[in-house]
């Protein structure tokens, strides 16, 4: 079995960015899921609008597009891109909120990392906005869902 090598590394093993100038321009799309388990309570509160820090997905749509645009300030030899979009679904659950992110470039390498962004911070928002009345939430299940380019 060949060894693969690392893209992010050179021949002496020092990271490096990845050069993607000789990669063609496509339109590349990305989603990315994850959930946050609520306790009944929470989930009854959030419905009703009735959480003390106020809207709840609102502040998370919000801070989960400003993360996406800031991702290669988050993420180590992540490449700086355009971002066309970045869209969040939420669906309030008996359970908890599941959480999808698109988000759409037109660029040389893949929006992943900016979905992948984007849930994690809206997770993390959700849990902020919360954690004064539900001390036992758990988020979970964050992955890239599907990628595509044009």
């Amino acid at each position: 079995m060949s060894e693969q090598p690392f893209s992010h590394l050179d021949a002496a093993g020092t990271a490096r960015m990845v050069d993607t100038g000789r990669k063609p321009i496509q339109r590349r799309t990305a989603i990315a899921g994850g959930f946050i388990v609520l306790a009944p309570s929470t989930v009854t509160a959030l419905r009703a609008h009735a959480l003390p820090k106020g809207d709840v997905l609102t502040v998370a749509r919000i801070a989960a597009i400003q993360a996406a645009k800031r991702t290669d300030s988050l993420i180590p030899l992540c490449h700086s891109l355009p971002l066309d979009a970045v869209d969040l679904d939420f669906s309030v659950q008996e359970n908890g909120v599941a959480i999808q992110a698109t988000a759409i470039t037109t660029a040389k390498t893949g929006v992943e990392m900016e979905a992948l962004t984007a849930v994690s911070i809206a997770a993390l928002t959700i849990y902020d906005m919360c954690k004064a009345v539900d001390k036992n939430m758990v988020i979970q299940d964050i992955r890239l869902l599907s990628k595509t380019k044009e």
